[in-house]
This record gives C-alpha cells, structure tokens and sequence, in this order.
C-alpha cells in the first residue's frame, strides 16, 4: 500500500511555485509595462511643460512692462495697455466662496446618506447611477440650466423684492432688500454663476466622497457602534474623521474645476467685454456685472492685436497659478489628515 507522501499532497505544486517567485532573471513582460508608464508619464509632463512655457513665452513681455498694472487693473477689451485681471479674479474667487458654501455640504451630505443610510436599496442604486451620469454631462449644458432656472429664479427675486419693497411693515422691507441684492442686473450675476457652478461640480464632490467613506474600514463603524454610539455620532466622530482626506482632496480637486469652467459662467452672463466698476463697493459689486478668469481669457482671445495676445497669455497663467495652487492646498490636506489603516 502506497504511503501518502508530501509530494503527492501538493508539496510539488507548492515547490514549484516557491521556485517560479525566487529564480533570478528578467520578468520582460513586467518590465514593458512598466517601461510603458513611465514614457506617458514622461510624455504627459514634456506636453505640459512646453505648453507652461510656450504661455510664459508669450506673456512675457506682461510681466516686465506692468505686472503690477496688470494684477490691479480691470477687464477691458479695447486697450491692451489697460487690459487687467483683478475684476476677473475677484469674480473668480466669489464664485469658489460659492460653490463652496452651495455644493460641498450637498455633495457631502447626500454620499453620507448614500453609504451610510440608504446601503443597497434600489434608490440608492439608481441615485448612483444618474449621479455618474450627471458627472459627464458637459459644462455647457449646465450653463443652459443656470440660464433657464437660476437667472430666471433670481430675476423673479427681483420682482418679489418690488413688491414687498413696497410694503410698509420693515420686515418685509428688509427682506425686499435682501432679495433685490441677490437679484440685480435681472437675475445675471455672479451668484447665477455660482448656482450653475455648483450644479456642475455637484456629482463630482458625492462620487469622491462617497469613494472616500467606502473607504473607511467597517471595523471601524462597528468598533463605534459596539460601545454604544448611536449611528449619527458613529459618523459624526469616527466615519467622518476618517475619511477626511479623500473628502477634503476631492473636493478642493471639483474646486479647481469649477475655477476653469467658462461655458457655465458666459451662459448666465459673465462680461466678456469692458467692464468698469468706478466707486461701487464691494456688495454693489456682487449683485451687478461680473467676470471671472475663463470669460477673461475669452474676451482678451477674441480682441485683435499681438499686444492682446500677450495678454491673453498672462491671463491664462493667472488662472493656471490659481488652480496650482488649490490642487496644492488639496495635497497638504490630504498628507495632513492621511492616515494608514
């Protein structure tokens, strides 16, 4: 009778397995692929680094005749010698503040419903799956929603504030005024823009944050909850913390996006032409004509002139160093709360 042996239980399937992953030589199949990442990468960041320096070429002759000028003066597309940046990125910075105050705390709170409350029910599969849907749905039909449903919404506003200004209680005064601030210049201003904006990175900021808390180990939800925590407190102070980094990176990402979007923003009224503020101040401002980078860069585009061209490209910098440098906010936020599971 034939004894059982080690070979014949798959010892030799064993042994050949340890000696497939310690014989020396060369994996060539791994090493072409691995070959093959690394020329993309190479080549994405030649691509990139010509065209910074193609636009740092072209702009030069900004920066050394009045970049101060430049930085401080306004839009205006008829004299490239006065031609500014400063009213774009005010109206660039006021539409981020937006989109920050409107779309993220949305954006957060529908992934927490999605992943921590809905779970596998047939709505939240079919919330999911127009959410993506949503996420590739271009730019400019985003800005025919802000054109149909924010201008409009907002210069109906207007004609409330009318009405109600005309009343003799103060309360309904005071709200008359709140809603004629938000409503100037018909419904076209920087808040329709933001509005559309926000619509537009909405999808992003519940896709990443839902990524970020599918995430979050279970034990961690079930360490919580084992101790007492009621569900809320569970996410409030453990689900949430941990999946801070993925939220706050892919969030300040849909951020930058939304800064170099132009299609939204000219929709609903962004100024592409010359646009003078004179003494108004900064909430007189706010409810009136607005521009921002991305409707800068085309205005200045369409003007004639190489000295417009100059402009055109130091505009475009601009906008370039502004996402720099929040894709880099992004980055110190994700190694400040990253955490190692």
């Amino acid at each position: 009778m034939a004894l059982t042996t080690l070979g014949s239980t798959g010892g030799s399937a064993a042994r050949s397995i340890t000696a497939g992953l310690t014989r020396k030589g060369v994996d060539l199949r791994s090493k072409l692929v691995e070959g093959s990442l690394i020329g993309a990468l190479g080549i994405t960041m030649v691509i990139l680094a010509v065209l910074v320096a193609d636009i740092i070429q072209r702009s030069w002759s900004v920066w050394t005749d009045r970049p101060v000028d430049f930085l401080t003066s306004g839009l205006n597309n008829s004299s490239a010698a006065e031609a500014g940046v400063s009213s774009a990125i005010r109206g660039t910075v006021t539409l981020c503040l937006i989109v920050i105050v409107v779309a993220f705390p949305l954006g957060i709170a529908c992934a927490v419903f999605l992943e921590e409350y809905a779970g596998k029910s047939r709505f939240a599969r079919w919330t999911r799956v127009n959410v993506r849907n949503l996420a590739g749905v271009p730019s400019i039909v985003y800005g025919l929603l802000g054109l149909g449903i924010f201008v409009k919404a907002l210069d109906a506003l207007g004609n409330s504030a009318d009405n109600l200004q005309g009343r003799g209680f103060f309360a309904l005064r005071w709200l008359g005024n709140v809603f004629e601030f938000f409503a100037g210049n018909q419904g076209r201003n920087v808040f329709a823009g933001g509005l559309a904006l926000s619509a537009l990175v909405l999808p992003i900021v519940v896709i990443t944050t839902s990524e970020a808390l599918r995430a979050v180990p279970g034990a961690i939800r079930e360490g919580a909850l084992g101790v007492g925590a009621t569900k809320w407190e569970m996410i409030r102070h453990h689900v949430l913390p941990a999946a801070a980094p993925g939220i706050l990176t892919g969030t300040v990402l849909s951020l930058a996006r939304a800064a170099g979007e132009a299609a939204p923003i000219l929709l609903v009224g962004a100024v592409t032409g010359t646009l003078i503020t004179g003494n108004k101040g900064f909430l007189d401002q706010l409810s009136g004509p607005f521009t921002a980078l991305p409707a800068a860069i085309f205005s200045y585009a369409r003007a004639q002139g190489e000295d417009f061209r100059a402009v055109t490209a130091a505009t475009a910098l601009v906008l370039l160093v502004l996402v720099l440098i929040m894709n880099g906010f992004a980055i110190a936020l994700r190694n400040r709360y990253d955490r190692k599971w």
